[in-house]
């Protein structure tokens, strides 16, 4: 993948013009659909298949004057005048009438009818008038709410001084989030994060274009998608959240490698292919673990919820591919000014001018990872301690759909929620309804007053307003009005109470009664969402384990890193709980309502906090990796010096993060508040403490145990390239071997080649096949033969990219193996003479034919009929007249026949630790190898200052160490 990255980065900085342009044909093409097609955003939240849900589908067919959405306007009568008073009735009648004859008003009910009266409070001084209308929340149009509103300011006005009448209910409960000057806020401390780290205005703004570019498209294509289905009011602004967060982010981790380069004195276009080369592979890792566990928001099977994660996962993958096309054409476009500014030199301890220094050495952050690594056991308990006691407020995190009470005060809605709540009790702003099929029942005026009876009775119950049957007398329902609030305990514990006595109901009545309403919809949802917590928890955790498994070939990095995920979840939910429900700086937040936060937000925060938590760890873990691994040093320098390297640029990362979170939280909708604070939590613990000293700390203990994986998962699993190995290695490995004395170019060319086979390489067991060193020209041919088909098959597959090589270094058409397998494959046929029916010469003229450049016919021994080899060798020499490549393997039969005198001949032997023997052939000379002095192999970072000649071992000279262990690569004849 890094290397199909540095292509793609070399090829938008050669057409930086066209992928500009490109970019500004979609805003505005995607643009254009979204204004012709957008039908607005959904604010109602519904489940398909809970109860409360199917009670109301099944209200709209049987019962459709009471399935709609419905508003209220609260009446309140002056200090001792009664509603019943011509002052009040009159007015409020007339406005009653005017409802009535709104094309989408089903019913409107008010305190003077005699049958479905309006409730009226204890002191006779205020009146609620019910209004029914058709369909829900969505379909009402926006001239029926513009009408309800005109009609109350008439009333207000009509009612005498001292009256109140107000506008709210289901139909106006929530509204749509709006974006503030506040959100801006985060924007500008992002732009000054950036300047800090990467040194100019200029370098800074490229990340801002990347993501405002990413979030521009993501959110028009979003208008576009509301004309395929409902999608959920908060939606677009969690997609703007993240959007803008991992677009500056990501292009962040790109520029900064850029300029690196840069400083090290290469090209641009060259700094620009590296860069999105490796840090790009970086990126693409930590985009797509962010758009996985988006995405997995789908385990629960809620609706609503997987498109929230799917247009959030979009927002996400516009970033990435937006930081790998855009980006490099708008650095191409800046070209050398993004050069930093050489280091001024500092003076030594006897006062000598040092020479500049280059690297990732940091005063700052030596002195952080030395202090944290110092006494690793104090720091982990003191961190995990800290954090468990952060979290504990998480026991009592309660979950709830919003509704008009979360609204703000200076909302009217707001105004008529409490109004209600004022004057008939908290569970008049959320009734329930009970309703079941009376289509049996004789007497169903008398059934449905014996059911309100038992309703009445039951513990909880403020009130019963209302049972009626339809006008057909098939379906019932019964208003039920708790005392407590719709989010309270207790509304859902009498929701509870009266699906308990289901059967009760059913025995005694014959009645198959199902609780709905907005409040037990909102009860319904939670407890869905609640119960899918968990297996979400187990996707997450499960994925985390496998992909930093893939990325670190680890078994004990992945399991700290996936432990410190929990702890950071843990924290952000008790932080949002401390706020939300124990109101601690709840006024410096703006939050409107303390209670329960929305439904979905711990699921929504687990997702998204996987996704950043896993980004922090691959970029700082993995340069710990690098230096452990390739450049040699020993556990415990290795997390100094990886430390430093990658420190400076994930705490600029996190503080953008953080900036553009914590900015939705002050003004923004209670919807998105406690989701915003939550990430904004998450992120700062999970980067300054989880990752940036309880990791290190982690990592000291272990020391080099931290780095050990059993040989066979390492194998089973599959590589992914974060750093850009790959690409690091073609570039280190571009030259090699060299010239030919002959001029000719290489088709093949392999040192100390080993490949393990299909059992896998296993502790101290020699592998299948080599080292095997040999040089093949284009045009050339090459005899495999040995005294097992295995070892004679696994060295063909092997270069011919369908077997993984376990040692050495290979180049097959000048494309490296195993990063370029793929491409090999496409350019080498490989011709299996025992399934072609023992006449392989029709496959190999088939391959010269289409193209191929190399053949590897394999199994030649089979083909024993004297015309077929005859045959074979006919098409073998056709083949070599075309310039083709030719290896040709056989086991125990020579294949002098088949190929021209004095072709090169390598014995494979019999495998497993058998020497390898080339005869008539040329060896290619020692690969470079990854450079020990504390250079970074990826992109020419300069050495860290402060390493000892002792952590490096004898290659602290640069030069390479000599295995004491290795073999002979190959016999020269």
């Amino acid at each position: 993948m890094s290397s199909a990255l540095y292509s793609l980065g070399r090829w938008a900085a050669e057409a930086r013009r066209l992928v500009v342009v490109a970019w500004i044909g979609i805003l505005v093409v995607v643009g254009g659909g979204g204004a012709l097609v957008f039908q607005g955003f959904d604010n109602s939240i519904t489940i398909p298949g809970t109860e409360s849900q199917e009670a109301l589908d099944q209200l709209a067919a049987t019962f459709p004057e009471v399935s709609g959405v419905s508003a209220q306007i609260v009446v309140v009568a002056p200090d001792g005048v009664s509603i019943s008073d011509d002052a009040i009735r009159e007015p409020v009648e007339d406005a009653a009438d005017e409802i009535a004859d709104l094309d989408e008003v089903q019913v409107v009910s008010t305190p003077y009818e005699e049958q479905t009266g309006a409730p009226v409070s204890d002191d006779d001084g205020a009146t609620i008038l019910q209004v029914q209308l058709e369909g829900d929340a969505l379909s009402v149009t926006d001239a029926t709410k513009d009408s309800l509103a005109d009609i109350t300011d008439e009333l207000a006005a009509a009612l005498p001084d001292g009256s109140d009448a107000a506008l709210g209910g289901e139909l106006f409960s929530t509204e749509l989030p709006s974006l503030s000057i506040v959100e801006a806020i985060g924007v500008v401390v992002a732009l000054i994060v950036l300047i800090f780290t990467l040194g100019s205005f200029v370098a800074a703004g490229l990340p801002l274009i990347n993501a405002f570019v990413g979030v521009g498209v993501s959110m028009l294509l979003l208008l576009v998608a509301t004309a395929f289905g409902p999608i959920l009011s908060v939606t677009p602004m969690l997609g703007l959240m993240l959007g803008l967060a991992v677009g500056i982010d990501y292009a962040l981790f790109i520029v900064s490698r850029h300029q690196e380069l840069l400083r090290d004195g290469v090209d641009v276009r060259e700094s620009i292919a590296r860069s999105t080369g490796t840090a790009g592979s970086a990126v693409v890792f930590a985009g797509l673990t962010v758009m996985i566990a988006l995405v997995g928001l789908g385990v629960a099977g809620i609706p609503f919820l997987s498109v929230m994660g799917i247009a959030a996962a979009v927002a996400v993958g516009f970033a990435v591919l937006v930081s790998l096309t855009l980006l490099p054409a708008l650095l191409a476009i800046a070209g050398t000014r993004l050069t930093p500014k050489p280091k001024k030199a500092r003076k030594n301890a006897k006062g000598r001018r040092q020479a500049a220094s280059t690297g990732h050495e940091n005063r700052f952050f030596a002195g952080w990872v030395k202090a944290v690594t110092k006494v690793p056991v104090a720091t982990i308990l003191i961190v995990v301690v800290a954090l468990g006691a952060l979290a504990l407020p998480a026991m009592n995190l309660r979950l709830a759909l919003p509704d008009a009470g979360s609204l703000p005060e200076d909302n009217e809605a707001r105004h008529t929620y409490d109004l209600v709540a004022e004057n008939f009790g908290d569970g008049f702003n959320g009734p329930l309804v009970v309703t079941g099929s009376i289509i049996e029942s004789t007497d169903p005026l008398g059934l449905m007053e014996d059911l309100a009876d038992e309703m009445r009775a039951l513990p909880g119950v403020a009130d019963v307003p209302l049972s009626t049957p339809n006008q057909t007398a098939d379906t019932g329902i019964i208003q039920v009005v708790p005392t407590g609030a719709p989010d309270s305990e207790e509304t859902k514990a009498l929701v509870t109470a009266i699906r308990d006595n289901h059967d009760y109901y059913l025995d005694e009545y014959g009645v198959d009664l199902s609780v709905t309403g907005f409040t037990a919809v909102g009860i319904d949802v939670s407890d869905k969402l609640g119960a899918a917590l968990l297996p979400f928890a187990l996707v997450v955790v499960g994925l985390s384990l496998l992909l930093l498994t893939m990325v670190f070939r680890s078994i004990w990095v992945p399991v700290k890193a996936t432990l410190g995920y929990l702890l950071s979840v843990g924290a952000a939910f008790g932080a949002v709980t401390l706020v939300f429900e124990n109101g601690v700086f709840a006024d410096a937040l703006h939050v409107t309502k303390l209670g329960p936060v929305i439904s979905f937000m711990p699921i929504i925060l687990m997702g998204v906090l996987f996704g950043l938590a896993m980004d922090y760890e691959v970029f700082l873990v993995s340069r710990m990796r690098e230096d452990f691994v390739h450049n040699g040093r020993r556990a415990r320098l290795a997390i100094t010096t990886g430390f430093q390297g990658a420190a400076k640029v994930v705490t600029a990362a996190a503080i953008i993060m953080f900036s553009v979170f914590v900015a939705f939280v002050p003004e923004g909708d209670m919807t998105l508040k406690p989701i915003a604070l939550g990430l904004a939590v998450g992120v700062a613990v999970d980067a300054f403490v989880v990752r940036m000293v309880l990791v290190p700390a982690v990592m000291a203990l272990l020391g080099d145990k931290a780095w050990w994986i059993p040989r066979w998962l390492d194998r089973a699993l599959p590589t992914f390239d974060v750093e850009g190995e790959g690409v690091a290695k073609e570039l280190r490995l571009a030259s090699w071997p060299g010239a030919r004395a002959d001029g000719r170019a290489d088709a093949v060319v392999a040192s100390d080649l080993e490949v393990a086979g299909p059992r896998g390489p296993g502790l101290g067991e020699p592998p299948l096949v080599g080292p095997v060193s040999v040089r093949v020209p284009d045009g050339g041919t090459l005899a495999v033969y040995g005294d097992a088909t295995s070892p004679v098959t696994a060295f063909l597959l092997a270069v011919a990219g369908r077997l993984p090589v376990d040692g050495g270094v290979v180049k097959v058409a000048d494309l490296v193996l195993p990063e370029r397998a793929a491409t090999v494959r496409s350019r080498v046929a490989l011709v299996d003479a025992a399934t072609e029916d023992g006449a392989p010469a029709g496959a190999v003229t088939s391959a010269v034919r289409d193209g191929a450049t190399i053949v590897v016919v394999d199994r030649s021994e089979v083909v024993s009929d004297r015309a077929d080899r005859e045959e074979l060798a006919r098409a073998l020499a056709g083949a070599r007249a075309n310039g083709v490549t030719l290896l040709v393997g056989s086991t125990g039969v020579s294949v002098a026949d088949l190929l021209p005198d004095g072709a090169a001949a390598l014995d494979v032997g019999a495998g497993w630790g058998a020497p390898a023997a080339l005869t008539g052939g040329e060896v290619p000379p020692p690969p470079p190898r990854e450079s020990h002095d504390g250079h970074d192999s990826h992109d020419g970072h300069e050495s860290h200052d402060g390493h000892d000649d002792e952590a490096l071992g004898d290659e602290a000279d640069g030069s390479p160490s000599e295995n004491p262990n290795s073999t002979p690569a190959e016999v020269r004849a």
